[in-house]
């Protein structure tokens, strides 16, 4: 799979995307990641990827020539994209998403700054347009790169169990899990400052452990995600 990422400050994204999980999609020829600066598609002399609204306001508002230029760049030289825009008014990010999007070739995802996008852009084509969560940063690279990992793990190969993805929190479709928080895990030592691992786990009875997990990752969700068992 392909990721472009139209960015402003590529070199604030590229550190992360060399390391962990990512690093390792990227050695195992699973997945590509391709930061891109959008400035460098700009015309005039001062590389402007911004100006001021019309009508009025604060702040400064992307322009939508670079980028579409850019985007423009990217689909004659590898094909079409699915195209993301990363903005507070966007749809909430979820598992299912990341799930849709981990069956595409290839993904576009836009980062935003400053007030916004021109609206021209959104018109010019077609989007998914998401949002992390309710709340507002400086830019769309950080939203970026969430989106990216939560698609990458989902890469078949990617994982050294394929089971990790299935069985964590919102994991496989239509499984408990996707309905509940996981449940809490543990390992060596046994007893650490006085906490004992519960019982159960040690007592070799498969049966009564994933009764156990099923029970306290109830529990847990109905404690802190009740919206999830509506």
């Amino acid at each position: 799979m392909l990721f472009a990422i139209l960015t402003l400050f590529p070199e604030a994204i590229e550190p992360y995307l060399g390391s962990s999980i990512l690093r390792v999609a990227s050695e195992k020829g699973l997945a590509r990641y391709l930061p891109v600066d959008f400035r460098d598609f700009t015309r005039d002399r001062h590389r402007t990827v911004d100006d001021r609204p019309f009508g009025g306001g604060p702040g400064m508002v992307l322009k939508p020539e670079p980028i579409l230029e850019c985007i423009e760049w990217l689909e004659r030289a590898h094909g079409p994209f699915r195209k993301v825009l990363l903005c507070p008014g966007g749809v909430p990010f979820a598992q299912a998403k990341a799930r849709e999007l981990a069956s595409d070739e290839r993904i576009l995802l836009v980062c935003g700054r400053y007030e916004g996008f021109d609206e021209r852009l959104r018109a010019e084509l077609k989007w998914d347009e998401i949002s992390i969560g309710d709340f507002v940063l400086s830019g769309g690279e950080l939203p970026a790169l969430c989106i990216v990992e939560a698609v990458t793990r989902l890469l078949p190969g990617v994982l050294g169990d394929a089971e990790s993805a299935q069985q964590d929190s919102f994991g496989a479709a239509g499984a408990p899990q996707q309905r509940r928080l996981d449940h809490p895990h543990y390992t060596r030592p046994r007893v650490w400052r006085g906490k004992a691992v519960p019982d159960v786990l040690c007592s070799g009875d498969h049966a009564a452990i994933r009764a156990w997990r099923e029970r306290v990752a109830d529990q847990r969700t109905l404690e802190r995600r009740p919206d999830l068992l509506r």
